[in-house]
C-alpha cells in the first residue's frame, strides 16, 4: 500500500466534505467498508476500511473536512479520490499527492480512476 492525499485549499472556500457525504458512496463501491468516527487526531477524524481486490484499503478525512488520507493501491485510492472529488464543488481545485509530495495532480470534475492512474503513471 501507498499513502495518499486528495484535499483542497480550505482558507479560500467553506466548503468541507461531511463524513456522511463519503460514507454511502464508499459503501456502494465496497459493501463491507467499517465506520470508525473517533476522533484520533486533527488529522483523523473520520475513518473507513475496507477489503478491495487490491488488499486493505483505508482512508481518513481530517477534522476540517478538507482533506482526506489515503492508504492503499494506486488503483483503490484513484477510486477513493474520485469519489471525494465528486463530493467537492466543481469550482473548488482539488489535488491528488502521494505522501511525500513528489507530485501533484489537479483531479478535474468528471474524471476517472482509469484517467487519474494514467496522470500518475505517467509521471517521470
Amino acid at each position: 500500500m501507498t499513502a495518499f492525499l486528495v484535499l483542497f485549499d480550505g482558507s479560500s472556500t467553506i466548503w468541507r466534505v461531511e463524513p456522511s457525504a463519503l460514507t454511502p458512496l464508499l459503501q456502494g463501491i465496497w459493501a463491507d467498508t467499517v465506520i470508525d468516527p473517533t476522533i484520533r487526531s486533527e488529522a483523523r477524524s473520520f475513518t473507513w476500511s475496507f477489503q478491495t481486490s487490491c488488499g486493505s484499503a483505508e482512508a481518513y478525512l481530517d477534522t476540517d473536512g478538507t482533506c482526506l488520507y489515503i492508504d492503499a493501491a494506486l488503483t483503490d485510492a484513484a477510486r477513493i479520490a474520485c469519489v471525494f472529488r465528486a463530493c467537492v464543488p466543481g469550482t473548488i481545485e482539488v489535488i491528488l499527492c502521494d505522501q511525500g509530495y513528489d507530485f501533484d495532480l489537479v483531479i478535474t470534475p468528471g474524471t476517472t480512476p482509469a484517467a487519474l492512474i494514467g496522470k500518475v503513471d505517467a509521471l517521470p
